[in-house]
């Protein structure tokens, strides 16, 4: 009877045991931040994004990251992008081209956010140069926070920010800080040598500070 007895307490002992291991070796479940988890990966896409249901720009990108689930969703372009924006529906007169080495697209605000060699060539010959770029294509609006060159038809302005209609004629500088000016002479004799201009800042609207790189939610 005693070695009855003991054999089930060890039973009952051993079974616990069992018990507190399985209960243990249970694995704790994944948990998911929401602002990081990618929800789509796709390369070499090409997407025409739409405007009041006509045909407002076209960009090409090596890969497009997806955060849908963020509270503020979002795409990213870790390897660059190319846009094309248009100068009507036909998709055939090109009004600019814009390309950079990163860029993020904020959905709800309908904000994009360029970095790094951030280069806008106009059909008229306007370009401009930058390391940060910001179009707002709800306000219609573009705009830099950093230095940035500006290139027209007759001037070269250097400038820390600007701000400016998407068109780019409605420049207004932040800082002015100077303007090369080709010398029409020497441009003749085929020089590419350049005059430096120090002039007053041009009596453009002042604009005031911002700084979107986390842009607010809707």
């Amino acid at each position: 009877m005693r070695i009855k007895r003991y054999a089930v307490i060890a039973l009952s002992i051993v079974g616990s045991a069992t018990l507190l291991l399985s209960c243990g070796s249970k694995s704790e479940p994944l948990l998911y931040d929401n602002e990081t988890l990618m929800t789509e990966s796709s390369e070499n896409r090409t997407i025409t994004m739409m405007e009041n249901g006509k045909r407002s720009y076209t960009f090409t990108t090596p890969l497009m990251e997806g955060y849908s689930m963020a509270s503020n969703p979002y795409q990213e372009f870790r390897r660059g992008i190319k846009m094309t924006t248009y100068t009507s529906d036909s998709l055939s007169l090109v009004d600019a081209t814009i390309t950079a080495n990163y860029a993020i697209y904020y959905e709800r605000q309908k904000l994009w956010e360029a970095k790094g060699n951030v280069r806008i060539v106009k059909h008229d010959g306007t370009k401009v140069f930058t390391q940060q770029l910001f179009w707002n294509s709800t306000t219609k609006r573009v705009y830099s926070n950093v230095d940035t060159k500006i290139v027209t038809d007759n001037d070269t302005h250097l400038t820390e920010g600007f701000e400016s209609d998407e068109e780019l004629v409605e420049l207004n500088f932040r800082h002015w800080k100077g303007k090369v000016r080709m010398d029409e002479q020497k441009m003749n004799s085929k020089s590419d040598t350049t005059a430096v201009e120090q002039k007053p800042a041009p009596q453009t609207k002042p604009v005031g500070e911002k700084s979107l790189s986390k842009p607010t939610q809707n």
